[in-house]
């Protein structure tokens, strides 16, 4: 059972591996040295919290207290000491769910119905508790392990309230953009059905591979969340199932009043009756379109969190650093004796650089999101080609979130496109920025792209100017072009690494 004590973390736990890293926590592997049972330490830097924040970590320690079920990560113990809070949950080795789905040979309709029924039991218990998590999307979506048909794991209670039984009050603006309900876009009373909601766009990705409500433009997204305008468009909706559609339309109900709720959903026929309701069929294009999903809410998570954590600090030596600018953390990316350049340039090599494929593919093919149909649903906004949403940095939000978008795409899935080439940029440069926050970097030869040796990455008063061609920069700022808006924060911060850097 949790409990806060007085206990200083070291004499009990050892720690090991950074698993994640926020703006002012990080989750390390630990040890608990009586037993030798492992678990995930999330630590928080307490000397960087404010009055509020504080408040909000005791709310998140009381209430993962009171949730014990199979599909939710568990907190074990909960420790205090001067200047740091340790939280110790499940060690959940799987994974993200969404990483696991697009490495499976097999993924069918009936798959995603197991998925969102782990998902409905965790959020059923939550409800039950008076626990509203407020921040369901797929970065928070864990399995359990490795193994084949581990159990789903509902993560991260950050974001999360306690209400009393159908309570709905104003509870402030929190959550992540494309999975926030009308009601709280509206700014009105709230309580469980939100959950519900986002379950709701989960499914519909889980289905497809791409979002139900999508635009670059931030109102533009918002307005059509508030009108509930999304669609089943063909042809990849032709192959699910009427009850799939069911379950979506009654969780994507505008009113919170008449949203089904996690009990009813658990009772639906698609849910409850998989095996003979679900089709079996393998849904190879939705695999695909959520590799390309998960390449970019990744990079889009690195990018923000890396601009986070520019105000870094190290839990483990309890070591701090005064804030720095995004530009300082773009420093310290180039600061590794001109090896990270190396791995910058792969990653914008790698996009869209091929004037015979865009040539091409603006013959063959088309880009849309969520384009209009005969449907009796609301009309929907789309996009021109290339542009992908910006990022929620705004500052009603009650903590900072990116946005989480995905693609829908037409064409011919034999040939590479320049979303492929996007996928692959996003990819290395998530991994560049992965290695950038762990303070070390792959040295870099500034020929042929091999590794040398580690490196470590301070951010100098003068940045280095690492040897590669000149060109890399204007690849750089095509691939912030090509996945961002021009003027988001991720734009901004991928230009200002191109500019140190280069």
């Amino acid at each position: 059972m949790a409990t806060t004590t007085c206990t200083r973390f070291t004499d009990e736990y050892q720690l090991y591996e950074e698993l994640g890293k926020g703006a002012f926590s990080v989750v390390r592997r630990c040890v608990k040295l009586s037993t030798g049972q492992e678990y995930a330490a999330k630590i928080i830097n307490t000397k960087k919290l404010s009055a509020r924040d504080h408040q909000k970590l005791e709310r998140e320690a009381r209430i993962c207290r009171l949730l014990k079920h199979p599909n939710i990560v568990r907190l074990h113990d909960s420790i205090s000491e001067e200047g740091f809070h340790y939280l110790l949950f499940d060690l959940v080795t799987g994974g993200e769910l969404f990483e696991d789905i697009v490495a499976r040979e097999y993924y069918s309709e009936a798959d995603a119905s197991h998925c969102i029924q782990q998902i409905l039991e965790a959020v059923l218990h939550c409800h039950q508790m008076g626990v509203v998590h407020r921040d369901l999307k797929p970065e928070n979506l864990l399995l359990a392990s490795k193994c084949k048909n581990a159990a789903v794991k509902l993560a991260d209670f950050g974001l999360a309230i306690e209400v009393q039984g159908d309570q709905q009050a104003w509870f402030g603006f929190a959550g992540t953009p494309g999975y926030l309900s009308p009601e709280v876009l509206r700014k009105e009373a709230y309580g469980k059905p939100v959950d519900i909601w986002a379950c709701g766009v989960i499914l519909y990705i889980l289905l497809v591979g791409y979002p139900p409500f999508w635009d670059e433009d931030q109102h533009k997204l918002y307005q059509q969340i508030k009108a509930g305008a999304y669609d089943f468009p063909s042809p990849e909706w032709d192959t699910v199932t009427p009850e799939a559609k069911n379950l979506i339309n009654q969780m994507l109900t505008i009113n919170p009043a008449k949203r089904i709720t996690a009990q009813e959903a658990l009772k639906h026929p698609w849910v409850c009756q998989r095996s003979t309701v679900a089709s079996m069929m393998h849904r190879q294009e939705t695999v695909e379109c959520l590799k390309k999903f998960n390449a970019r809410r990744k990079l889009k998570g690195a990018i923000l969190t890396t601009m986070l954590v520019s105000r870094n600090f190290s839990v483990g030596s309890r070591q701090t650093t005064a804030p720095a600018s995004v530009t300082a953390a773009a420093a310290a990316v180039a600061a590794a004796a001109g090896t990270t350049a190396g791995l910058v340039e792969q990653a914008a090599k790698s996009l869209l650089n091929k004037k015979a494929k865009k040539k091409k593919r603006k013959s063959s093919s088309t880009i849309q999101y969520m384009p209009q149909t005969n449907s009796t649903k609301n009309s929907i906004v789309t996009s021109p080609k290339g542009n992908l949403p910006s990022p929620a940095l705004e500052a009603q939000t009650t903590v900072i979130h990116n946005a989480v978008d995905g693609i829908k795409e037409s064409s011919d899935s034999s040939n590479a496109t320049v979303e492929d080439e996007e996928m692959k940029a996003a990819t290395k440069f998530t991994d560049l920025l992965g290695v950038v926050r762990r303070g070390s970097v792959p040295t870099y030869d500034g020929e042929g792209g091999s590794t040398i040796t580690p490196a470590v990455v301070s951010a100098p008063s003068t940045p280095q100017t690492p040897n590669i061609p000149t060109q890399s920069k204007s690849l750089m700022n095509q691939l912030a072009d090509r996945l961002f808006r021009r003027s988001s924060a991720e734009s901004m911060f991928i230009r200002n690494l191109s500019i140190t850097a280069y």
